[in-house]
C-alpha cells in the first residue's frame, strides 16, 4: 500500500469513526400511546364536530443542519377514531366514509422538506386514505428541545396542522338539508400532536 492509499483509507476510517465527521442526521419513532391525530369538520353550518385517531406509528428521520435531508413516514389506524359518539364512529368506519374493513389504515409520505421560520417547517407529502392519494402541506412546530423520559429514552415532540377536502379522498357523504346546505362541510381541519424517541 503506496502512501497515499494509506492516507485514503486512515481518512476514510476517520470519517466512518468521528462523532464530528458521521452524517448529523437523526432517527427518531413516533410513540403511539403518546400521539394522536385529531381532526373537526363543521355540522350543518352551525357546530363543529371534533374528534381523533390514535394508532399513529412511524418514523422521522431529522437531520437538523440540512432540513431538506429529513423524511417523515406514518401510518394512522382507522380503527381507532373516537368521536365521543358511538353511533358516530361506527358511521365513520362504514363504506360510505373510511370503509375501515378495506381501508384500516391512513398512510403518509413526505416528498419535501423545507424550514418556514424559527422552530418551524413544511413537510409535503403523499396522504392516502381510502386508496386515494393527494398531496398535502403540514405545516409544522417544532422539534421541541430534546429531553429523557423516566425510561432514560431520549424524546422531542411536534405539532403539525393542514386542511383537506374530505372529497377529494372519495368521502362523497352529502345529503342536503331543506335550507340547501349539507349536513358534513368538505373541509376537514386536522391536527397532529406527535411525541417521538429517539430510535
Amino acid at each position: 500500500m503506496n502512501r497515499s492509499t494509506l492516507a485514503i483509507f486512515v481518512f476514510a476510517l476517520a470519517t466512518a469513526t468521528s462523532p464530528v465527521l458521521r452524517a448529523q442526521t437523526v432517527t427518531w419513532r413516533i410513540d403511539p400511546s403518546h400521539s394522536s391525530a385529531q381532526f373537526s369538520v363543521r355540522h350543518m353550518m352551525i357546530s363543529t364536530v371534533r374528534g381523533q385517531f390514535g394508532g399513529v406509528k412511524g418514523t422521522v428521520v431529522h437531520d437538523p443542519k440540512n432540513p431538506a435531508a429529513s423524511t417523515v413516514e406514518a401510518t394512522i389506524d382507522v380503527t381507532t377514531v373516537n368521536t365521543g359518539q358511538t353511533k358516530r364512529d361506527n358511521d365513520l368506519k362504514s363504506p360510505e366514509f373510511f370503509d375501515m374493513k378495506r381501508y384500516p389504515e391512513m398512510k403518509f409520505k413526505s416528498t419535501s422538506v423545507e424550514t418556514a421560520g424559527p422552530g418551524k417547517m413544511k413537510v409535503t407529502g403523499d396522504l392516502t386514505i381510502n386508496a386515494t392519494t393527494r398531496p398535502v402541506v403540514l405545516d409544522v412546530d417544532g422539534p421541541t428541545p430534546a429531553i429523557r423520559d423516566p425510561q432514560g429514552r431520549e424524546k422531542v415532540g411536534i405539532n403539525a396542522t393542514t386542511k383537506i377536502s374530505r372529497k377529494e379522498f372519495g368521502i362523497l357523504y352529502n345529503p342536503v338539508m331543506e335550507s340547501g346546505g349539507v349536513t358534513v362541510s368538505d373541509e376537514v381541519s386536522i391536527v397532529l400532536e406527535i411525541e417521538l424517541f429517539r430510535n
